[in-house]
This record gives C-alpha cells, sequence and structure tokens, in this order.
C-alpha cells in the first residue's frame, strides 16, 4: 500500500470518528432509561419528602418502563444529598428530591453553598406545595393578625416566636418587616416542639407547618390567625390568608421537587418532565398528595424554575433585611 492510500485512509477514519462518537451518546439517549433510576431523598424514611419520593416514584416506574428506587441520604436538613447529586454523572440516572428548605432558602442564606437549585441542578418538577400558618395559644388575647402585631407592640417584652429552623424563621421575619411587629426568635428542635410551646404559654406566636398546626387548631389548644397564601387553605377555610390580613407579601409556600444534575442532555431531560409531570398528575397520586394536605403539583417545569429563583431573591432581600445570620 502507498503512503498516499495510508495518508487518505487515515484522514476518512479521522473525520469518521467524532459521528461514531456522536452516534454513541445519542443512542444511549434515545433508549434511555436501560437500567433503574435512583431517586435520592435528603431525609430520613418516613417523612414527608419521603413519602413524596415513594408516590412519586412507584407511578413514574410504571411510565418509564424502568425501577425508580429511592434512596434516603439525610443529613445537614437535605443538604448533603443536594450536593451529592450534583456531582453525580448527568445521565438521568441519579435524581434528587429537594424541599424547599435545602433549595431555595439554603441558596439565600449560606454564601458558600456547594450547589445551587437552578444553576447545578436541573428543576424537573414540582411534586407538592403548601403555605404555613400563623398561630397562637388559644388563650391569646389577639384573634387577628393585625390584633397580634399591635399586642407585640404594647408588651414588647413579650414579644416572641418559634421557629426551629431557617424555613419558619425566614416568613416570620419577612412578616415582621411587613407589619412593624417585634419579636425575639427562641429556638426549637421541631415544628411539633414549636407547637407546643404555644400551648404552654412559652411563646407569643409561631409560623409553622400544616401536620403539627391543624390538628391543635382542630383541638382548640391553639388559635390560627392566617395562612401564608394569596387564598385560603382548604383545610382551614375559616382562616383568613395573609392576604385577606392585609398582608399580600407575605406569600411563602414551601414545596418538594424532582431535580437532575445541570448537564443532563436535554433528551433525558425532556422525557423526565413529561413522565414525573403526568405520574404527580396521576388521580390516584394527587389524592394521596391531597391527604396530606398538600396542593400537588406536576405543571410545567419552566413555571418550576421561574418560582425556585424568584424565592431565592424574595428570601435574600428577608436575610438582608432583617440582617439575618445563619450556621451550615
Amino acid at each position: 500500500m502507498s503512503t498516499g492510500q495510508l495518508t487518505r485512509r487515515a484522514l476518512v477514519s479521522a473525520l469518521a470518528a467524532p459521528a461514531i462518537l456522536k452516534i454513541v451518546p445519542a443512542r444511549a439517549q434515545a433508549d434511555y432509561p436501560n437500567r433503574p433510576i435512583r431517586l435520592i431523598v435528603g431525609f430520613a424514611a418516613g417523612g414527608g419528602n419521603d413519602i413524596f419520593a415513594r408516590l412519586v416514584a412507584e407511578k413514574a416506574s410504571a411510565l418509564l418502563g424502568q425501577s425508580v428506587v429511592v434512596e434516603n441520604r439525610p443529613g445537614a436538613g437535605g443538604r448533603l444529598s443536594a450536593e451529592y447529586v450534583s456531582n453525580q454523572p448527568a445521565d438521568g440516572y441519579t435524581l434528587l428530591v429537594g424541599a424547599s428548605g435545602a433549595m431555595s432558602i439554603a441558596a439565600a442564606i449560606y454564601p458558600d453553598l456547594k450547589y445551587h437549585p437552578t444553576k447545578t441542578l436541573t428543576p424537573l418538577a414540582m411534586i407538592a406545595s403548601f403555605p404555613l400558618i400563623m398561630a397562637v395559644s388559644a388563650e391569646h388575647p389577639a384573634k387577628t393578625v393585625k390584633e397580634l402585631v399591635e399586642w407585640a407592640k404594647e408588651h414588647r417584652d413579650k414579644a416572641n416566636y418559634a421557629a426551629s429552623s431557617p424555613a419558619f424563621i425566614i416568613p416570620i421575619e419577612l412578616f415582621k418587616l411587613k407589619s412593624g411587629m417585634p419579636g425575639v426568635m427562641i429556638p426549637y428542635k421541631s415544628s411539633n416542639e414549636m407547637i407546643l410551646s404555644l400551648i404552654e404559654g412559652q411563646t407569643m406566636m409561631t409560623i409553622a407547618d400544616g401536620p403539627p398546626t391543624v390538628p391543635q387548631v382542630n383541638a382548640g389548644k391553639i388559635r390560627a390567625l392566617a395562612v401564608t397564601a394569596t387564598t385560603r387553605s382548604a383545610e382551614l377555610p375559616d382562616v383568613p390568608s395573609m392576604a385577606e390580613a392585609g398582608y399580600p407579601s407575605v406569600d411563602v409556600h414551601l414545596w418538594s421537587g424532582v431535580f437532575a444534575p445541570a448537564k443532563t442532555p436535554a433528551p433525558i431531560v425532556a422525557k423526565l418532565e413529561k413522565s414525573l409531570s403526568e405520574a404527580i398528575r396521576d388521580p390516584g397520586v394527587s389524592a394521596k398528595l391531597k391527604a396530606m394536605a398538600v396542593d400537588p403539583g406536576g405543571g410545567p417545569a419552566d413555571d418550576f424554575r421561574r418560582q425556585i429563583d424568584s424565592d431565592i431573591v424574595k428570601y435574600s432581600e428577608v436575610v438582608k433585611a432583617a440582617n439575618l445570620k445563619f450556621e451550615e
């Protein structure tokens, strides 16, 4: 074989190689998924986010034709799992169930966070969201939000609030900024302890999640003054929204959603978005989510991304205005 023939053959091989390399990942994307998908949850089994994940995983498995396996990796309020998934191969086989506390709130309060919910991760679908509830003791004289603000201003030495995490501190501090209400934070380990502190008269008020709050409201042990939304909650139809109470900007919803590593190929992202949305909007899944007193998600992924970015801006402004400091 002549030198010219060798040169031409080498040139043809060199030109063909990139085409072959392009075909392989394209085929992998077309075949996706061809093995089980891991769904990482940053909380222990049995909690709300774990239940959300298992509900969606079961239906998504049927839609995708592959097992979606829930894996619990608790720690640091869900931040460890988010960092872990951010550093996994962007192939669609390792996904994250992330809660707003570890995502938009963490991005707003921790300057050295090692991941970002819309930069190192790709939002795929919101699973569920829910407003919080402002509550006081059933014995407290305030019957409305504005009466509470007035009472706190008149009794500054008794103006305090119970909180167990930034997810509750930030909404209360936002309300303080909008209303001028004074209040010193008293730390507790859980939202259950926050509610107990109201019942026992240790704190003036709190803003907490529904599961520990609603049963005590229904039992008459605490009084719900408002929900942190622009509309009323189906769970507490007689309780006004913050908008009705005169504070429409105190519109805070916690949420849980599914994320993939940021560089996941667009065809895989599109397939996951479609399947997850269908799984969440499935009547059976939606009914089970509603039974947990949350609003089912399943809307467009772009809407979810915009909400996350908007939340980060809103929470960052509260942190700056209230001069809040949080330790990781």
